[in-house]
């Protein structure tokens, strides 16, 4: 899809940083070396916005210089990654990047079952939420954030699939912390975890990429939706 052109040959990046899948882009695009426009438009308040560039109205959107866009961030980082002359987010092949896909696999689906849980919460009143969808959305991410723990374990100070930051490392940090924050949930179970979230987001690339979590209002809606 085509939408509007970047404003003087400047890639724009659409959504808040609240989206760990606006946030995982917005730190490859600076870690490979990219200028980029923000956007922070939200999927609630801006969706008619968004859907200018996207008729999903979803984040994160990624408008190339020439006006193409991109949409859906692991459509966006494979395209990243394939850019002539541009770095490698992953390992190339073996271990390594079967290790990096399957840490990005399991914390992506963290990462889906937080927002199931976000959206059970925007359009149901409380009285008619899924008490059993919502426990077996924290089931399913427990388990996650649990194998992502023993795989942080294994590493111990090390990064997660190779011997340099991968878009696993970025991936895992950015969804554990957007887990803990929209659900909400402690991660002191999960130590590991805790400690790589915390490694990354320490770094000076990750502060500059950042947002704490608030709940979408979706347009329309008179009153704050907890």
């Amino acid at each position: 899809m085509s939408g509007r052109p970047a404003v003087d040959g400047t890639m724009i990046l659409i959504g808040m940083y609240d989206s760990p899948f606006t946030r995982r882009v917005a730190i490859a695009l600076a870690l490979l070396g990219y200028e980029f426009e923000h956007r922070a438009w939200s999927v609630g308040a801006d969706f008619d916005r968004i859907r200018q560039y996207s008729p999903l109205g979803r984040v994160p959107v990624l408008v190339l210089a020439d006006g193409q866009v991109l949409t859906e961030s692991a459509a966006i980082l494979d395209w990243l990654e394939h850019e002539p002359g541009g770095a490698m987010l992953m390992p190339a092949g073996g271990a390594e990047r079967r290790e990096a896909m399957r840490l990005v696999g399991l914390a992506s689906g963290a990462a889906d079952r937080c927002v199931a849980s976000v959206l059970e919460r925007i359009f149901h009143p409380a009285e008619h939420r899924s008490a059993a969808l919502l426990e077996r959305n924290r089931v399913q991410v427990e388990g996650a954030l649990a194998a992502l723990d023993d795989a942080c374990a294994a590493r111990g100070d090390r990064w997660l699939a190779s011997g340099a930051m991968t878009l696993a490392d970025i991936t895992v940090a950015c969804y554990a912390n957007y887990a803990a924050q929209s659900l909400p949930l402690d991660l002191s179970p999960w130590p590991a975890l805790e400690a790589h979230v915390a490694r990354c987001e320490a770094l000076d690339v990750f502060r500059a990429h950042y947002a704490p979590f608030f709940t979408p209002q979706p347009k329309g809606t008179k009153e704050s939706i907890a």
